[in-house]
């Protein structure tokens, strides 16, 4: 069915969605997207504000995904000023997978810049995704201010989405290359290996930009020889 229905939403989904059950609420995610129903948005997106199991909140994406998107994109709008962390990071999920570039606007800097790490990496996730054409340089800026952030995992994120935005990243990261910050140019550094090899693997990329920026160019060519 490719269009949300106007039956009544199936007897028992809403509490299934709930039930104390992982395998529940995710056969009840799966009924839900297998048989939309405008009225099941609302909760499914309320769902994904407080769904524990990732692989369950991975079938709540799925399923708001097959209701259209002029009824799931406003709710999932709505939930980026939540207070609810999961609540924004799921979201934005949600709508990189929905892909309605109408949700462009919405895709700030206070959320490319959430203090919480999941929000962030989801915002950055999405707006690689959405970012309309000719958009890309600004979008570059923006994220090449949160190199050197976090953890492995974190940088890692924010590696692959600039190197997903192609050649106009290089500005940015010559910038980034000359920050007083070590960690930032160890970042950038890593990043942009990763733009002229997207195979090499980030952790291979970390440890030589690392010798790039302890040795110095030159010096790291040499020790690698």
């Amino acid at each position: 069915m490719n269009a949300a229905s106007r039956n009544p939403p199936i007897p028992g989904l809403l509490d299934a969605l709930a039930a104390a059950d992982s395998s529940t609420r995710l056969q009840a995610a799966l009924a839900a997207g297998t048989h939309p129903d405008a009225a099941l948005v609302e909760p499914l997106v309320a769902r994904c504000a407080v769904e524990p199991d990732l692989f369950v909140r991975d079938m709540l994406t799925w399923a708001l995904t097959r209701h259209p998107r002029e009824i799931t994109v406003p709710g999932l709008l709505a939930e980026l000023g939540s207070q609810r962390a999961q609540a924004r990071s799921q979201a934005l999920h949600t709508l990189s997978k929905i892909g309605d570039q109408s949700a462009w606007p919405a895709l700030t800097r206070a959320l490319l810049g959430d203090a919480d790490d999941e929000v962030a990496r989801s915002a950055w996730r999405a707006a690689v995704v959405l970012v309309p054409a000719g958009q890309e340089s600004g979008l570059a800026a923006d994220l090449a201010a949160q190199l050197g952030r976090g953890d492995r995992t974190v940088q890692a994120s924010l590696s692959r989405a600039l190197v997903a935005l192609g050649d106009v990243i290089e500005p940015v990261l010559r910038a980034a290359r000359a920050s007083a910050d070590e960690t930032v140019r160890v970042h950038a550094h890593a990043t942009e290996r990763l733009l002229r090899d997207p195979d090499a693997g980030f952790e291979p990329a970390l440890e030589e930009a690392k010798r790039v920026v302890a040795l110095g160019p030159e010096r790291a060519g040499e020790a690698a020889c």
